[in-house]
């Protein structure tokens, strides 16, 4: 078996129109297909990164919350790549999004900051 890429991320949100905004406005992810889905009372939003790779965003009823903190098994974040970590914190601010403290990766040396969706889960901003 052969894998050449993550094809795409699914992530269910509590409140649609917020996490749209948030992935399309805030992030700058462009649309490529939205859907209501009447028998499961769910929108599908595909959203389009640069490099290929799609987020799926779903919104269900009453989805349960995310168990973020303390660290629960699971997919632990999603992480996006930038070439400019001070540009990108500064647009996140100027859009009221909360950003942790810029780190430097022990291991690797490179600079990176996490913030959160609407739904509190981690996004990590890793400056290559």
């Amino acid at each position: 078996m052969q894998l050449s890429s993550i094809h795409h991320v699914a992530i269910i949100c509590a409140d649609y129109p917020r996490s749209k905004r948030f992935y399309t406005q805030v992030l700058g992810l462009r649309v490529v297909a939205e859907a209501w889905r009447e028998a499961r009372s769910s929108h599908k939003l595909d959203l389009a990164l640069p490099d290929g790779g799609q987020i799926e965003l779903f919104s269900f009823p009453d989805p349960p919350p995310r168990s973020s903190y303390p660290e629960a098994c699971g997919l632990r974040h999603l992480a996006f790549r930038t070439t400019e970590l001070d540009a990108c914190v500064a647009h996140l601010r100027r859009h009221g999004v909360e950003v942790e403290p810029i780190r430097v990766d022990e291991y690797t040396g490179r600079r990176f900051t996490f913030c959160a969706d609407p739904d509190g889960l981690p996004i990590e901003f890793y400056e290559s």
